[in-house]
């Protein structure tokens, strides 16, 4: 997996370092290079010196053909910067702002960006999200017998039609995110590169639909 991650302060040095040992190909980005010298020898990534939102930067750091970016610059606003041009502009699959005023965090999830706020933010929180095997729990639903579930389409769907998807009485896909709209599908809506899918699923039909995600158990 490729990550690239946004602002080399105590947390931004830490994730890299121990991404890096995780096996992760990181690309450290701070407009300070003593910052980028603190990840020290033993750091086995790349660096790219500059301002983290500028698109010749990020470009720099393969933002082509990263499969995450984190922003941990000690600006909000930096960080959304960061984030939102990730998610919409380069299309990153899985996108991570640090947040210190979490009230807009529910608006920043329907853009395909993840939040965390100050109170929760670390090094074991983030890996947690960058490992996330793309499957999340929205509501349970009555009894708990039938779940909401929100989905990252996989590669291996994309271009496939909501149908594949689809199992009379035990999964139905009530809702996808593409662009940042959302819409109830057709049997027939193809499911598209970045696209976010909402599920109703019977809890006795979860492991069924890990598997047609191709998720592994």
């Amino acid at each position: 997996m490729n990550v690239i991650v946004v602002g080399m302060g105590r947390m931004g040095v830490s994730l890299a370092r121990k991404l890096d040992r995780q096996g992760y190909n990181v690309c450290a980005i701070d407009q300070d290079p003593e910052r980028l010298e603190s990840l020290g020898e033993s750091f086995g990534g790349s660096t790219v010196e500059g301002v983290g939102f500028d698109r010749a930067v990020l470009e720099a750091a393969g933002i082509d053909r990263a499969s995450a970016v984190v922003a941990c610059t000690s600006s909000d606003e930096t960080n959304i910067v960061v984030a939102r041009i990730s998610r919409q502009t380069y299309r990153v699959p899985r996108v991570i702002a640090r947040l210190y005023e979490i009230s807009n965090a529910e608006t920043y999830r329907r853009l395909g960006i993840q939040s965390i706020s100050t109170t929760d933010w670390g090094v074991r929180r983030v890996c947690e999200l960058l490992t996330f095997n793309e499957l999340d729990d929205v509501v349970e639903l009555g009894s708990g017998d039938v779940r909401l579930v929100r989905a990252d389409v996989p590669a291996l769907l994309e271009g496939s039609p909501v149908r594949e998807l689809t199992v009379v009485g035990e999964i139905s896909i009530v809702a996808v995110s593409h662009d940042n709209e959302t819409f109830v599908p057709t049997q027939g809506t193809v499911l598209d590169h970045g696209d976010i899918i909402y599920a109703a699923v019977a809890s006795s039909a979860a492991g069924k639909f890990r598997t047609m995600l191709g998720l592994a158990e």
